[in-house]
């Protein structure tokens, strides 16, 4: 996954020129700038930067991450207001902690490339990342039959896959996941309110407030042996 998004950095946006999907990106584009105005947005798998330019409207500040340096470059060679925009290399399965209070959070065709299996503990760490009562918006595809590129295998898993083809020629394999109404809703029901789920033509739109458990995790010593043990609970027991 990570080698196929840096050998179609250059090539990504490609994906919004897409005629039949110009309707749904306008008003994408304009939702994304109302619901984070004011806000200092953290913003998971950035990409080339398509997203985080359109935060930057209105937006307090933000920091869009990314594993990939080669669509950082992409991203970084837009002309954004450095006073309030910061790009950084991150991997989204370990967020670092920040010094700065994110009031919002925003990841755009992120939630489809995460395998079932890690869905949790990825959302637990974008949700520890946030400020409680923070507000998060994911957006990502819907499948259409002529214009999503066709599954090509299901896993044991459920994870979908699709088959994509670069300029160059390479072939690659993709994970991509189509999730229904009830997957979004289930998947953050234990750690958000206010969830709201929106279906467009090509565009499924996941929002929420994010509600963090009262008491969080403490690392304890034990008087023998001498050696620190984390009190764990919730997904991780």
């Amino acid at each position: 996954m990570i080698d196929y998004y840096a050998q179609r950095a250059q090539e990504y946006e490609r994906i919004y020129e897409k005629p039949e999907r110009q309707e749904d990106l306008q008003f994408l584009r304009q939702f994304v700038e109302q619901q984070f105005a004011g806000h200092h947005v953290l913003e998971i798998a950035c990409g080339t930067g398509y997203w985080t330019q359109v935060l930057a409207d209105t937006a307090e500040s933000v920091l869009a991450t990314d594993i990939n340096d080669e669509v950082l470059e992409v991203a970084r060679s837009k002309s954004l207001p450095s006073s309030k925009v910061r790009f950084a290399r991150e991997d989204a399965y370990s967020i670092p902690v920040h010094p700065e209070t994110f009031t919002a959070g925003l990841s755009v065709f992120w939630w489809s490339h995460v395998p079932r299996i890690r869905l949790s503990r990825f959302l637990d760490g974008f949700h520890a990342a946030l400020s409680d009562g923070a507000r998060v918006l994911f957006i990502d595809n819907v499948y259409v039959e002529g214009s999503s590129t066709p599954i090509s295998r299901t896993d044991a898993s459920g994870d979908t896959y699709q088959n994509r083809r670069l300029q160059d020629g390479s072939q690659h394999e993709v994970l991509k996941n189509f999730p229904t109404n009830s997957d979004l809703r289930s998947a953050v029901a234990g750690s958000a309110v206010d969830i709201e789920v929106r279906f467009l033509r090509y565009y499924w739109i996941l929002s929420y407030t994010v509600r963090l458990p009262a008491h969080r995790p403490e690392v304890q010593i034990s008087p023998r042996p001498r050696k620190l043990r984390s009190v764990r609970g919730g997904a991780d027991s």
